[in-house]
């Protein structure tokens, strides 16, 4: 299991990658997070939540309702990615090959 501490600036990043492809909710990127992982990293529902709400604040996403659930009672929120985000994405992709590569400097098979 990664540690949430590790990998804590990147959850951001593993949303916005998951919302590339589609919008989404909360359980369902949830699950996908950890099928993803192979049951590696499981993000938890408050850092879920928190990221949506810093993300929404940021225009990174957007939030929203779909009208045929609301008839059936389901009350789920979605989220979108927004242009802005996908900018951000592109910007912590690239911020992760320099980690990577400084950390790989630092990293010794024993």
């Amino acid at each position: 299991m990664i540690s949430s501490d590790v990998i804590r600036g990147y959850n951001d990043t593993i949303i916005l990658f998951l919302l590339l492809e589609k919008e989404s909710y909360g359980y369902e990127i949830s699950k996908e997070i950890k099928e993803l992982s192979n049951e590696k990293y499981v993000m938890k529902e408050t850092t879920l939540y928190s990221a949506f709400s810093r993300l929404e604040k940021n225009g990174y996403i957007v939030s929203f309702r779909k009208e045929e659930e609301e008839l059936y009672g389901k009350k789920r929120t979605y989220y979108r990615i927004t242009q802005a985000g996908i900018t951000y994405y592109k910007e912590k992709c690239e911020e992760w090959n320099l980690t990577k590569d400084v950390i790989n400097r630092f990293i010794k098979e024993m």
